[in-house]
C-alpha cells in the first residue's frame, strides 16, 4: 500500500494573475536549494484517518497556525515519483501564516557524526505567481498547480 499524504494549497488572485502559497522544505538537504525545493504544506496520514482532517492537522503542525477558515475544494490525488499519493485541498485566502513556526524533526548531522540535531519541517513559506511556483515547487507536485489552474478556469 503506498504512503499517503494530505495537504493544503492556499491560493489568491492578484491583479491579472493567480498566486499560490508554498513552503520551503527544511533540513540540511534543502537548505541551499530554491528551485524545486518548495512544496504544498502536507503530511502523512493513516488509512483510517480522514484526508481533509489530516491536511488541516499537518498545516497547523508545519506552520504553527491553523489553516485559514475558508472553503476548500479537493483537487484530487497526485502520485509522486516516490510512489507516495498526495490528496490536496485548495482554498482561496488572502492570509497565510506569517511567520511560520514549524514543528521539527531529528536528524544525525553531519552524517555519521553521531550528533543528532533538530531541523524545522519547513523553514520558509511565501506567495508565488503561478509561473514562479512552477519553477519553485518540487517536480512531482507540478500537476497540483495544473489541476488548480484548470479548476479555476472551469476545466
Amino acid at each position: 500500500m503506498p504512503v499517503r499524504s494530505a495537504g493544503i494549497l492556499l491560493w489568491r488572485r492578484r491583479g491579472d494573475g493567480l498566486e499560490v502559497w508554498l513552503a520551503h522544505m527544511g533540513g540540511p538537504f534543502w537548505a541551499k536549494k530554491d528551485e524545486g525545493a518548495w512544496s504544498v504544506v502536507k503530511g502523512e496520514f493513516d488509512p483510517d484517518e480522514n484526508a481533509f482532517a489530516a491536511a488541516r492537522r499537518e498545516f497547523a503542525e508545519e506552520t504553527g497556525q491553523p489553516a485559514p477558515d475558508v472553503a476548500y475544494d479537493e483537487l484530487g490525488e497526485f502520485r509522486q515519483p516516490s510512489g507516495k499519493l498526495i490528496t490536496v485541498f485548495a482554498g482561496e485566502s488572502d492570509t497565510a501564516p506569517d511567520p511560520v513556526v514549524s514543528n521539527t524533526f531529528a536528524l544525525e548531522w553531519p552524517p555519521r557524526s553521531g550528533r543528532m540535531r533538530e531541523f524545522p519541517e519547513i523553514d520558509d513559506a511565501r506567495w508565488f505567481s503561478l509561473a514562479d511556483a512552477r519553477a519553485k515547487i518540487v517536480k512531482g507536485q507540478r500537476a497540483i498547480l495544473d489541476a488548480l489552474a484548470a479548476r479555476l478556469a472551469g476545466g
